[in-house]
């Protein structure tokens, strides 16, 4: 049920998890729900000091309130909405796994489509976003909404890819970034903008890209490879570069920016998202399996833009 507590927490593999202070937080997870059929695609909205989330199966996007710890449905009928992540405008962009396209979210509530093919051909299911300075949004494409009808509605590909994408803020046209993915998952840039990082769930691998000035991508290489039988999901930086990852099955990985694993949070369910929120952006929100957890932390993320 909501509030109560689940212990034993972190799994330290290299002495930098715990010099770095990376285990100095709560030492608990606190659920704050778990009323979900599968969630993911957490995002802290910090003027409202909410989280919004989604229930993939279930096709609602719900809403966790900071001062009350109240849960109300944000979005119902949402287009089995995945990934969610906000632009500088503070505005929500939603990857729509049913619907097949990336969406905003305008302050008056209606929605504006920002891209639902590529050169003239339906996309597969958009899963995750990120929103660059300028408003160039990078989304990973796998196949995974139109498998079956559990998470989206089952379909061809018609693009028969599976791949990453880049939409110009400018004409609106949607660019092939990268391909040779498996299956590409989460996305996520770096403070500096300077570099691309891309979970390959199927293959089991982080890697990241060169981001040049105009938007596209160079230096493909892998920067994090999961032990036989993890898969990754979405990921996130902290302010030091680290790179934290849902891991899926092995909870949450920390990786040092060379890439060395560093230590694990222990989640007692399938571990899918993860972001940093908070008034000091210092706590942690894990979508896993029914439930939304959080923990907060001595590490603070990735300075908000």
């Amino acid at each position: 049920m909501p509030g109560h507590i689940v212990k034993g927490l972190y799994e330290v593999l290299d002495d930098r998890f715990s010099s770095g202070r990376c285990t100095n937080g709560d030492g608990r997870l606190e659920v704050l729900y778990d009323g979900c059929r599968w969630a993911e695609g957490p995002v802290y909205l910090p003027a409202w000091r909410q989280l919004v989330w989604s229930d993939i199966p279930n096709d609602r996007l719900l809403r966790w309130d900071e001062g009350s710890g109240a849960v109300s449905v944000f979005r119902a009928g949402a287009g089995h909405v995945n990934g969610n992540t906000v632009d500088r405008q503070g505005r929500l962009v939603s990857c729509e796994q049913g619907n097949r396209r990336v969406t905003r979210t305008e302050p008056d509530g209606s929605l504006t489509v920002l891209a639902d093919r590529y050169a003239g051909k339906r996309l597969n299911s958009p899963n995750d976003s990120v929103v660059r300075s300028d408003g160039t949004v990078w989304f990973s494409d796998p196949d995974f909404g139109i498998l079956s009808d559990y998470e989206g509605h089952r379909a061809e590909s018609e693009i028969g890819a599976c791949n990453v994408y880049r939409i110009d803020p400018v004409s609106g046209r949607v660019h092939l970034a990268a391909d040779g993915f498996d299956g590409p998952n989460g996305v996520i840039l770096s403070p500096d903008e300077r570099r691309l990082y891309v979970s390959d769930s199927r293959a089991a691998r982080i890697r990241v890209f060169d981001v040049a000035e105009d938007g596209t991508l160079s230096g493909d290489r892998v920067f994090a490879e999961a032990a036989k039988g993890v898969h990754y999901d979405n990921i996130r930086l902290d302010d030091q570069g680290r790179l934290w990852a849902a891991a899926l099955e092995d909870g949450v990985h920390c990786y040092d920016p060379d890439g060395t694993l560093l230590g694990r949070i222990l989640v007692p369910e399938t571990a899918s998202n993860i972001t940093f929120g908070g008034p000091k952006n210092n706590r942690l929100f894990i979508t896993a399996t029914t439930s939304l957890y959080s923990l907060v932390m001595s590490v603070t993320g990735a300075p908000r833009v």
